[in-house]
């Protein structure tokens, strides 16, 4: 953070000042890329994990925590990050991130065990999160009230579209490349996007108050014991002591640092913001979102190659077509939301989306790409209607000095909202399967019964070398599978409607008042 640490506020502030309407323009060009970037690395070795198994010995334990620790570093830093970005210059904290994030993506190249590529992904991690807040809090302090909405608009449908993207980036470098391609891919990245973010202006708090370090801890560590138990979920099972004791330990550590919050002068995050009713319903709104989308593709994209027989590159060409109805509705979000508000906008989002994954329920093994399109396009819609004006809501209910921790509270609720989402899925998903599977395998031996009940992908390949008994196997195991499916998005059908409940009720129409209270 050299650079910003060596000019005055007033320099600074002079700076963002003086941007023109294209300086601003590329401004909002190169955040919107820098955020693509980190959510794309989010998801973008879901695909590679055959491969990485094959070629590095990892366990299923390991796999999983190459692409979780990626994710755990990233949500309990965030508002830390968020506070130094604010506190020392944003441009700053972006290059710091990016930094970070290119070594870190380079690393795998020549160090690739199981061990080393969980650290080298929870450093990338690290630096993914000086790099979140930092490009929210960049726009919103160089865009005047007018234009603010839509440059948060098109940065959130950038963002919204990111796990398509890296879905789809991934597909092509696999097609052709080895999986080490996906790290090259982001490092070289990485370091073009740290040249062009030097062209950029930069900002910071004016008021230059001291960092809260013990909120900072409290809440830097309260996330990361919640997701670690959330994550461990899965495997465990919601009622070992280790997910139960984590999970309590995180909300222990979210009430005290509430209390130290509460008693700061100058606090890491007013969590007073959490009575207004935008704001909260920006933060309520983005984690049922997130829930539901991240649910969503854990189930769908198994679908799609276990079921339908699409390859990964297949798999990410079907899911692209989502991006549009979320760029489009991120990026005319200043048209429509004076017009009919954050509650109904928020509401018939997630409303659309528990819409759109209720009649993913009736698709059968013989799906085709059209049966499986139509809800999925109701989907988008839903999400493109609440990604862009739940985080405007959030930015727009705090002041510009403390934009930093603003955004950081947006991506946190990202992180955590997806965190959840896998896990709930993924628990109903392997819970209802292995309860559907297991009694219709009962006449087959005790080693083909508990292979073929882990999970779908095992039964096939062991269907695969069982003969005349593998058609029968195949089959049962993908009946299983649907089931477990209709199970799964239910209950993500159910939370939608359970967050868009709370959002007609709790946030505020077009006239700022709310349906039930003032």
């Amino acid at each position: 953070m050299a650079d910003t640490l060596t000019q005055s506020d007033q320099d600074i502030d002079a700076e963002i000042a003086r941007l023109s309407p294209r300086a601003r323009r590329w401004l909002l060009a190169v955040a919107s890329v820098d955020v693509l970037m980190v959510i794309s690395s989010m998801v973008a070795l879901n695909a590679a994990l055959p491969d990485i198994a094959v070629q590095t010995s990892a366990t299923q334990s390991q796999l999983t925590w190459i692409v979780d620790g990626y994710t755990l570093a990233l949500a309990c830093l965030l508002l830390p990050a968020g506070a130094l970005g604010d506190r020392y210059g944003r441009r700053g904290a972006l290059l710091v991130g990016l930094a970070i994030f290119a070594l870190a993506s380079a690393a795998p190249i020549l160090l690739n065990s199981p061990t080393q590529l969980i650290a080298a992904r929870a450093v990338a991690g690290v630096g993914a999160a000086f790099i979140m807040p930092a490009t929210l809090s960049l726009l919103t302090a160089a865009f005047g009230k007018a234009e603010r909405n839509k440059a948060v608009g098109i940065w959130a449908g950038v963002a919204g579209s990111g796990a398509i993207f890296g879905f789809l980036g991934t597909g092509v470098l696999l097609q052709h490349f080895s999986w080490q391609s996906i790290f090259v891919a982001f490092a070289a990245a990485a370091l073009v996007m740290f040249a062009l973010t030097c062209t950029i202006g930069s900002s910071r708090d004016q008021t230059r108050t001291p960092i809260d370090w013990l909120g900072a801890a409290l809440i830097g560590t309260g996330i990361a014991v919640f997701v670690l138990g959330v994550v461990e979920a899965p495997a465990r099972g919601w009622t070992d002591p280790l997910v139960l004791g984590t999970l309590a330990g995180g909300v222990v550590l979210t009430v005290l640092f509430t209390i130290v919050q509460l008693r700061r002068r100058h606090p890491l995050l007013d969590v007073r913001l959490f009575r207004r009713p935008d704001f909260a319903t920006g933060a309520v709104g983005i984690t049922f979102l997130f829930i539901a989308n991240f649910g969503f593709f854990f189930i769908e994209m198994q679908f799609m190659q276990l079921v339908m027989g699409y390859t990964a590159l297949q798999t990410a060409f079907a899911l692209s077509p989502l991006a549009v109805p979320v760029l489009i509705l991120g990026a005319t979000m200043h048209l429509y939301l004076p017009k009919v508000g954050l509650r109904l906008s928020v509401t018939v989002g997630l409303l659309l989306m528990a819409v759109g994954l209720f009649c993913m329920r009736f698709l059968e093994v013989d799906a085709t790409f059209l049966d499986l399109m139509w809800p999925m396009l109701i989907i988008a819609a839903g999400i493109g209607l609440c990604t862009a004006p739940t985080t405007s809501a959030i930015m727009n209910a705090v002041p510009d000095e403390k934009q930093g921790v603003a955004s950081a509270v947006n991506d946190a609720t990202r992180e955590v909202g997806a965190a959840v989402g896998i896990a709930v899925a993924g628990s109903i998903l392997a819970a209802s399967y292995r309860n559907s599977l297991t009694p219709q395998v009962a006449g087959f031996g005790e080693q083909i019964r508990h292979t073929a009940t882990d999970s779908l992908a095992s039964a096939l390949a062991l269907a695969e070398h069982l003969g005349p008994q593998g058609g029968p196997l195949a089959e049962v195991a993908r009946a299983a599978f649907l089931h477990a499916t209709d199970q799964a998005l239910l209950v993500l059908s159910i939370l939608l409607v359970v967050g868009a409940v709370f959002v007609a009720a709790w946030a505020p129409g077009r006239d700022g008042r709310q349906l039930f209270r003032r």
